[in-house]
């Protein structure tokens, strides 16, 4: 499954970057593009898995940006 999901509040590249090098790095994630001008996150992952890869996501954005607003 792939999905876009809309990051509110994403504040620099820089801090794109480092969201995507850590989503990257959880279990089942297929592929992942942070794109800081379009404060927006494709994720790609199994079906089965993804509801667990995007709430993992989800609490690693947090501890990485706290402002950033995750709308999946």
């Amino acid at each position: 499954m792939k999905k876009t999901i809309k990051l509110l509040d994403l504040d620099c590249g820089h801090c794109a970057d480092k969201i995507q090098n850590a989503v990257k790095k959880i279990d089942g994630v297929t592929s992942v593009s942070v794109n800081f001008l379009g404060q927006k996150m494709v994720l790609e992952a199994p079906d089965d898995q993804f509801d667990a890869v995007l709430a993992e996501a989800k609490t690693l954005i947090k501890q990485i940006e706290p402002d950033v607003t995750v709308k999946a």
